[in-house]
């Protein structure tokens, strides 16, 4: 069996102790505001913290997706060492690097034909892919085939369920899921957008639930409602700098669902330039997504 390299991309979350300690190589979308540019690189050149202060303070940051030719740099130094590719990208849905590694390969297999080159879309992204890279992982060390890992996350990938709530509607405002009228009455009444992705990887609205107590206490709910084969689960909470809602959530899951664990980290700049400072996310395999829509 071929050995093989499991890659990623910088929406996938993961602590950068994580990243390191699994030597798990990565290619970095990037942000900017205030004329610098900067790449997402989990806080590593520009702390997470600033970078939420900075938003606080008033900054609103534009996101780049990586071109096709980092794509094949990345590719390449791997194909080069004699090894196949699985890519696990962010949802297409939401970003198009999955576009720009399909483009990758197609430029590729031509000079490469003896080897595979695996891109799954896993139709989320944050730490719910981050959760399938350490999945894959896990599989890899277990000495499962690129084939049955690939398989195996694509066959799971409908049962990755995404919640999440926005402490400040007007980010969701820019994301062009609300109007700004309703965001200005959301403001008044201190609503708390609730958000998932969809089986077709993009944000959808769920509820408006008024007052961030009960907005996290719905994430809890859902948790709940969905989850299946609770202990053998890592639930993944991911936060935009409000580590203390995330901890409280954490120990509200731990007092009623026994799961394997639940592993927290910053929401990164990239999905984090949609969701704001004070935003979660939860992330948990169980019953398939619900087939929301878009209008």
């Amino acid at each position: 069996m071929k050995d093989f390299t499991i890659i990623t991309d910088s929406c996938c979350d993961l602590p950068i102790t994580s990243i390191s300690e699994l030597n798990i190589p990565y290619v970095s979308l990037s942000y900017h505001y205030n004329e610098i540019e900067r790449l997402d690189d989990f806080g590593t050149s520009y702390s997470l913290k600033n970078f939420y202060d900075d938003m606080r303070s008033g900054a609103v940051p534009k996101t780049s997706q990586p071109s096709s030719h980092l794509f094949c740099q990345a590719f390449k130094k791997i194909l080069d060492e004699g090894k196949d590719i699985l890519y696990i990208g962010a949802s297409s849905g939401l970003s198009g690097t999955v576009n720009g590694a399909n483009i990758a390969k197609d430029m590729l297999e031509q000079d490469y034909p003896d080897y595979n080159i695996y891109i799954l879309d896993i139709l989320t992204a944050s730490l719910g892919q981050g959760l399938m890279v350490l999945k894959a992982k896990e599989m890899q060390n277990e000495g499962k085939s690129i084939e049955e890992i690939f398989n195996y996350l694509l066959a799971i990938r409908q049962n990755l369920n995404t919640y999440m709530i926005v402490d400040d509607i007007n980010h969701v405002k820019r994301g062009g899921r609300i109007s700004s009228a309703a965001a200005f009455v959301g403001m008044l009444l201190n609503i708390k957008p609730f958000l998932s992705i969809s089986d077709s990887g993009k944000v959808v609205a769920l509820d408006k639930i008024r007052g961030r107590k009960r907005a996290i206490n719905a994430l809890f709910e859902k948790i709940l409602e969905k989850i299946e084969n609770a202990e053998d689960q890592i639930i993944a909470i991911s936060h935009g700098d409000c580590i203390e809602d995330a901890l409280a959530l954490k120990r509200l899951i731990l007092s009623k669902i026994p799961v394997k664990d639940v592993l927290i980290s910053f929401i990164g700049p990239v999905v984090g330039t949609h969701g704001g400072p004070g935003a979660i996310a939860v992330f948990f395999l169980g019953k398939e997504r619900e087939l929301h829509r878009e209008s």
